[in-house]
């Protein structure tokens, strides 16, 4: 293994942790709209997402920690090569690799919990717009 192998990781580890940070910026924006809605139908609408909500606050937080997490191993498997490691370096690498996956895998069930909640929001409006 040399130096090169884990530096790949370094742009998608990035660009991933920026697409998570703007879920979660997204979510906050949505939660401090329905905090500041008085009308009660926006009540209502928020007391049935706000168990939705806090599931996929946590999940994105789960999804961060294990890709910061898997960015820190990469980068200490490129510091055990530094220092010519190399047994360390793959296998820091390879638990790199494996919180990778971990944090994909999370961002797609956090994706899957939040089509639901649009298909519940979709729902809500077609079931006002054609009444009875």
């Amino acid at each position: 293994m040399q130096l090169t192998t884990p530096a790949l990781l370094f742009p998608a580890i990035s660009l991933l942790l920026l697409a998570y940070t703007n879920r979660f910026l997204v979510l906050a924006q949505l939660i401090r709209q329905l905090h500041s809605s008085e009308r009660d139908y926006y009540q209502k609408m928020v007391q049935k997402q706000i168990a939705n909500l806090r599931q996929r606050i946590a999940l994105i937080r789960l999804m961060q920690a294990l890709g910061v997490s898997s960015f820190i191993l990469c980068t200490l498997s490129m510091f055990s090569l530094f220092i010519q490691q190399v047994w360390l370096a793959e296998f820091l690498f390879g638990l790199s690799l494996m919180l990778l996956v971990a944090s994909l895998l999370t961002s797609l069930y956090e994706i899957a919990i939040s089509t639901k909640a649009i298909e519940a929001e979709l729902a809500d409006i077609y079931d006002r717009s054609h009444p009875g």
